[in-house]
């Protein structure tokens, strides 16, 4: 069961430093939100980088990475980092700590793209803002789903009951719950599986 963490915190911190950045740069800007007006303050949001689904900042598209690292209140901030602390540690092991990075990065910033072009053709008033690491932690759901489904080798099957589960239950959340970004969440699922497929064709990890 790949799902499950049985390292001590040194050892996770030695086996995964990526998740450790993101999990610790997402706490920082949350503090950082939080000393600045607050992290559930429109304004403090859009002024620190949240995504924006009206002109001219939809344009901006430094705003597509940064929104990867805000977080609108405490409970927002504890279950996308619960879900980098669990489940995201196997596909660093797995794929190397710069192409996880890159995986993660790329996948959150189409995620937020898609997210923005979709829910802009229905803007009304004065436009959505969005924030949030669930995009990128998505991405990384879809890597693990083209291993569980094209890679079968690479996953137990408790693993992959897992991995279907969370999957079923993080859509329908996505859609039931109010002020979700489900189209981020898709885009990101979508994404994340289409670019493990083409790195690992692309960036081939030598074994030893």
């Amino acid at each position: 069961m790949i799902f499950i963490r049985y390292e001590k915190w040194r050892s996770y911190l030695r086996y995964y430093p990526v998740t450790c950045l993101l999990i610790l740069a997402n706490v920082i800007m949350f503090i950082v939100l939080t000393l600045n007006g607050g992290s559930t303050n429109i304004q403090t949001l859009v002024d620190y980088g949240g995504t924006v689904n009206v002109s001219p900042l939809k344009e901006e598209l430094w705003r597509y990475a940064t929104a990867m690292f805000l977080h609108n209140g405490f409970a927002h901030l504890f279950f996308n980092c619960f879900a980098l602390l669990v489940f995201a540690p196997p596909l660093e092991r797995l794929m190397g700590w710069w192409r996880y990075a890159l995986l993660y990065l790329a996948g959150g910033f189409l995620a937020n793209l898609l997210g923005v072009a979709v829910s802009s053709r229905s803007v009304v008033d004065y436009g959505t803002v969005s924030v949030g690491a669930s995009g990128a932690i998505y991405a990384i759901y879809g890597a693990f789903l083209y291993i569980a489904l094209l890679q079968r080798a690479m996953m137990d099957e408790s693993s992959r009951k897992t991995l279907y589960g969370l999957l079923v239950m993080g859509i329908i959340m996505s859609f039931a719950t109010p002020h979700v970004d489900y189209t981020a969440h898709i885009g990101g699922l979508v994404a994340g599986f289409f670019l493990y497929g083409l790195m690992i064709r692309v960036f081939k990890k030598s074994r030893r």
